[in-house]
């Protein structure tokens, strides 16, 4: 079983750094500004405001930043400012040892999803696609705040995963299977593949998401997935939305999809809602799930924080 992180309560203090790509000062402050209007104290990295090209800064300082949330014994959990390009960068210079006898909640999506299966594969510990600073804002979806809270803020076990009303989850292959889940970004962690961090498929269930991609290039990623044997090692897979990636050769990411894991006879669950789009489902990297597409539902097993803060 996955190290559970701590529960997050209303009046804790919330970690804000920027692991990837640089994002707007002024973007920031309003949405720090929400986190606060929510109950939340926030306090900032050393470098949440840092802009040096394709990444805010040097991956030293942006790990030594996610680090210094880790030490803090006020942080309760760490929202990273975006994703972006670059969070890669900075996983050799983490202290697993440290994070994993100092677990906290870390959220997210896009490049954050290698952070979150990294965190899982080397630290054991529990961590969530979902949502990032960008999104404490007015006008996201209550759904998205429901999903986040209902995984970070309640111990609530079992958890159905379900779609906005009136979007369906869709059963591709049907069979039951129960794993750990892991996944998210398909660029993200098909980019971990040949390091010590790639992700670790073995009996997992396995989420793909992707966004703004050609589908020839999600072809190819798809592609090198099934070279490396991670199609082959898991149990099951979640199909997320491919959002605003264009058709190649009149070829969708429905098509993509069938006809890369279609072809193993696994249990598929597509259609979810989550990271990219407009509605955001919370993906416990690491938990318990049941995938069931007789049924088309995806339950959380486990609660998925603890129901003590750490103190130390």
């Amino acid at each position: 079983m996955a190290l559970r992180p701590p529960i997050l309560l209303k009046g804790d203090t919330i970690g804000i750094v920027t692991l990837g790509s640089p994002l707007a000062a002024d973007i920031i402050n309003a949405r720090v500004a929400f986190l606060r209007s929510m109950g939340f104290n926030v306090i900032l990295g050393k470098y949440v405001y840092a802009a040096e090209g394709i990444v805010a800064t040097s991956a030293h300082n942006r790990a030594s930043d996610l680090m210094d949330m880790f030490a803090n014994p006020m942080v309760k959990a760490i929202i990273p400012s975006r994703g972006g390009t670059g969070v890669s960068d900075i996983l050799p210079l983490l202290d697993y040892e440290f994070i994993q006898a100092h677990p906290k909640i870390i959220t997210g999506y896009s490049d954050i999803t290698i952070l979150s299966n990294a965190l899982y594969k080397m630290a054991n510990l529990i961590s969530f696609q979902s949502l990032l600073l960008i999104d404490f804002r007015p006008d996201t979806p209550p759904y998205n705040f429901n999903q986040f809270f209902a995984a970070t803020a309640t111990l609530t076990a079992p958890r159905i995963i379900n779609n906005p009303p009136g979007i369906p989850l869709i059963g591709l292959i049907p069979g039951n299977v129960t794993g750990p889940i892991v996944g998210g970004n398909l660029t993200s962690f098909v980019g971990s593949l040949g390091t010590p961090y790639e992700i670790d498929t073995s009996g997992k269930i396995l989420v793909i998401e992707e966004t703004h991609e050609p589908i020839n290039t999600v072809y190819r990623y798809l592609a090198q997935l099934r070279l490396a044997c991670k199609f082959q090692d898991a149990i099951g897979f979640v199909i997320g939305e491919c959002t605003g990636c264009n058709p190649a050769y009149s070829t969708t990411w429905n098509d993509v999809i069938r006809g890369e894991l279609v072809p193993l006879g696994k249990p598929i669950l597509a259609n979810l809602r989550t990271a990219h789009g407009r509605y955001k489902a919370a993906i416990p990297v690491g938990a318990e799930a049941n995938l069931d597409t007789f049924t088309n539902t995806l339950t959380i097993l486990e609660p998925t924080v603890s129901p003590v803060s750490m103190h130390y």
